[in-house]
């Protein structure tokens, strides 16, 4: 797997509802051996290898979360709100990299200095916190900037010992960077199915991105690839969140949107091909875009594949690439396994 690719697809500013940029560079690989590569009114990127059926479709959401200005005082301190879920605690401090109206403005995330606040004025939220872009006035922040431009953290991708990284927006870039590889193994092997990876837009805020394509492509059955939160470290609560560690392998859910049969395929063929993994359950909704795929037209038989990710949702999320290299191949084996004749109904 090329981690100069994912390094330009983690490093891309793409909040919910802005992906263009990380978009255009998940379609400029994914043409490199693809036979169809495509996208749609909402923002979506298929990347299609034709073939017969079954049809299936394996999605990542592209999305990450940000934040989106919401109003500029007179000194030129800028509000915002959140898009996506944020612990406030993470952001205070933090620089973010704003989509200007000429190109991207950096700024730094400010609030009261813990020294001068009172007893009881506790933890901070996002209305306690601005965003300070150098400028003095509302005019010369509104020359650079305007109400609605949204933002990222401004944090990087890097290398870590033993095969781990660390980046902003591996939640869930990571998700569509697997899909895209897996069809690059199934590129090679051609599958009896169709089959489409694509990187669904907005799932952190509507999940319309993976609604309209699977109502789109008429899938039989979808894998929907996402991170969950790894367990494997200090205080964490492994009755509460379940056991899943980096260098374990996938996540593979069970419950919910999940398909019993697809869930069963999976288990057997990581079995069979000793792919390390873990389980996983969803009890009610699986917090994914199968959430909305499952139920698509006549219903999808729907699989999720997690990556282990510590600290989610916030500036420097960690996988180890060992576990994506296991869903990616995992994944295609299950693609490989399917024919025209494959019984997805449970009985």
């Amino acid at each position: 797997m090329s981690l100069e690719f994912l390094k330009r697809l983690l490093n891309a500013p793409g909040p919910s509802s802005q992906e263009v940029v990380p978009a255009r560079v998940w379609r400029e690989e994914a043409a490199t051996f693809a036979d169809e590569v495509q996208t749609d009114i909402r923002g979506n990127s298929f990347a299609i290898l034709n073939g017969g059926k079954p049809r299936v479709i394996l999605t990542g959401h592209i999305d990450e979360i940000g934040v989106i200005v919401s109003y500029v005082d007179d000194e030129g301190f800028v509000s915002f709100a959140g898009v996506g879920g944020w612990d406030a605690q993470v952001l205070v401090g933090q620089r973010i990299r704003l989509l200007g109206k000429q190109g991207d403005v950096i700024g730094v995330i400010g609030k009261k200095p813990i020294h001068l606040m009172k007893k009881e004025e506790g933890p901070s939220t996002i209305d306690d916190l601005w965003i300070d872009i150098g400028v003095t006035s509302r005019a010369a922040a509104l020359e650079l900037i305007r109400i609605g431009t949204v933002g990222v953290i401004d944090a990087n991708m890097y290398e870590l010992p033993n095969g781990r990284i660390v980046s902003r927006s591996v939640d869930n870039r990571i998700g569509a960077y697997t899909v895209l590889e897996a069809l690059r193994i199934l590129s090679q092997e051609r599958p009896m199915a169709t089959v489409a990876a694509v990187a669904t837009v907005q799932e952190e805020i509507t999940m319309a991105g993976a609604h309209t394509a699977a109502f789109s492509f008429e899938p039989d059955v979808a894998i929907v690839v996402d991170v969950t939160h790894a367990t494997d470290y200090p205080t964490a609560n492994k009755k509460q969140a379940g056991e899943a560690k980096l260098g374990g392998g996938p996540a593979i859910a069970s419950g919910s949107v999940n398909s019993p049969v697809v869930h069963q395929m999976l288990l057997d063929i990581a079995d069979r091909d000793g792919i390390p993994y873990t389980l996983k359950v969803n009890s009610a909704r699986s917090g994914t875009d199968g959430d909305v795929i499952h139920y698509a037209r006549g219903g999808v038989a729907v699989g999720v594949v997690s990556i282990p990710n510590r600290y989610m949702h916030s500036p420097n999320e960690v996988i180890q690439m060992s576990d994506v290299e296991h869903a990616a191949r995992l994944i295609a084996s299950f693609v490989q396994s399917l024919t025209a004749d494959t019984d997805l109904i449970p009985r």
